[in-house]
């Protein structure tokens, strides 16, 4: 059972930047996956950015933030970098580990965080 605590979320005004961490109970990239998923009110869960460390290293990031967020681990703790951020990007953020599949697809995610908050203003 790998438990999973996210932090770091906040509000901040468009264009501002926060760095998200994510705390794992045991060290997971000898065996899984790692990713940050958000889910805004009345929407699905939706995949952010996926980090690979089995082989190497592999990211993987949504259109929607290319280019300005960065997804990072070290050891049993993931980070996501989320810069010029708008207010579309406001939602609750979790991350999750998954032992295969599809990296944006939530249902192949076994462990679960309880999710932070990030509020962007205009």
């Amino acid at each position: 059972q790998v438990q999973l605590v996210e932090f770091g979320g906040g509000s901040v005004q468009a264009g501002g930047s926060l760095r998200l961490s994510c705390l794992a109970s045991e060290y997971t990239g000898a065996r899984y996956h790692m990713a940050w998923f958000r889910q805004a009110p009345g929407k699905e869960r939706e995949g952010v950015a996926a980090i690979y460390t089995i082989g190497g290293i592999s990211t993987y990031y949504a259109d929607s933030v290319k280019g300005r967020f960065t997804i990072s681990q070290d050891k049993n703790t993931l980070y996501l970098h989320m810069n010029s951020l708008k207010p579309g990007d406001t939602a609750m953020y979790y991350c999750g580990v998954a032992y295969g599949g599809s990296w944006y697809d939530p249902i192949e995610y076994n462990y679960w965080g309880q999710g932070t908050q990030v509020t962007v203003s205009s």
